[in-house]
């Protein structure tokens, strides 16, 4: 696999430093997308000592500024001739989190960084992709989009600049939850839109998993000692890691598009009830997701505001 370019981002921490590290232990030339290029030294070179593998490099990209994603699309053409793996790992959830926060584009920063930055992103290295000889894209979503299976949940579309801050209160997980589901129904139409050029596009749903320390020490004082907690009991990223390699690179999934995977590599199927002990079986378990991510209409309003946020 020397010849196999995989590009993660958010590979610094957590499961994309794991990921990074799977593929580099695999013989893959990876390139690690990361906002913060100092700390992110120190994982690179953990990386290369560990895997052995020299051929991993270090970009600088902030998902949430698409001029930042703009100018690493334009730098990664330069260096690479070929795009094999794009896995969009990094995200935004800052626990404790009360206030809106904008983008430098404007948007909501969740929207911002977990789902128009990977779209915008997705779209400048089409091209690049389809260089390969087996393109994929991996889109990390979340066990939060479960929430959409209260029929009253939905995505405030009208607010994804932070229009209603004066009259609707910041939740962070609502707003973390409705920006992964944004993400789900914008992998759905990207694998329709890619299809004829023989990319394929799917979306994991992340459980939970240890948080690093770097996230822990972002927290505020209550949430560090509840991530403390949950690191107790959650299992090491590697396994979710394990998930990312297998989607993107097994000959099981290498016609597979347009589908959520669960953290069994289940094929996850949109709920065909949400009533009684239907809706119980939804909830608790992993086989099914809200009906709200297949609806065509909420899919074209997101591909919608997708194309119209980030046109130049």
């Amino acid at each position: 696999m020397k010849d196999k370019i995989v590009l993660i981002t958010g590979a610094n921490s957590g499961i994309g430093k794991a990921a990074a590290l799977k593929f580099a232990m695999e013989g893959y030339k990876v390139v690690m997308a990361c906002r913060n290029l100092e700390r992110s030294r120190v994982a690179q070179e953990e990386i290369m000592k560990t895997s052995n593998n020299a051929n991993v490099n270090l970009m600088e990209l902030d998902v949430s500024s698409f001029e930042s994603i703009r100018r690493f699309c334009v730098n990664f053409k330069a260096q690479y001739p070929r795009l094999d793996i794009l896995i969009h790992n990094a995200a935004y959830l800052n626990y404790g989190e009360k206030e809106y926060k904008l983008s430098p584009d404007q948007i909501e920063l969740s929207f911002a960084t977990n789902t128009f930055g990977p779209f915008l992103m997705t779209r400048l290295l089409e091209d690049h992709l389809e260089k390969s000889d087996d393109p994929r894209i991996l889109n990390a979503c979340t066990t939060n989009i479960k929430h959409f299976f209260d029929p009253k949940r939905k995505i405030d579309f009208d607010n994804l600049r932070g229009e209603l801050r004066e009259t609707k209160p910041y939740r962070v997980y609502k707003m973390y939850g409705d920006s992964k589901m944004g993400l789900l129904m914008l992998t759905f139409k990207l694998a329709e839109v890619l299809k004829s050029r023989q990319i394929k596009v799917n979306a994991l749903e992340i459980n939970r998993v240890k948080l690093s320390k770097e996230t822990i020490q972002n927290m505020s004082p209550v949430w560090r000692i509840l991530g403390m907690a949950q690191n107790l009991i959650n299992p090491l990223p590697a396994s979710m890691a394990e998930n990312y390699f297998h989607i993107c690179t097994s000959e099981e999934f290498e016609k597979v598009s347009g589908q959520l995977f669960n953290h069994k590599l289940e094929i996850v199927q949109p709920a065909r009830s949400t009533k009684g002990l239907a809706q119980v079986k939804n909830i608790l378990g992993s086989g099914s997701y809200p009906p709200y991510a297949a609806r065509t209409e909420n899919i074209e309003k997101i591909w919608s505001l997708a194309m119209s946020f980030t046109e130049e």
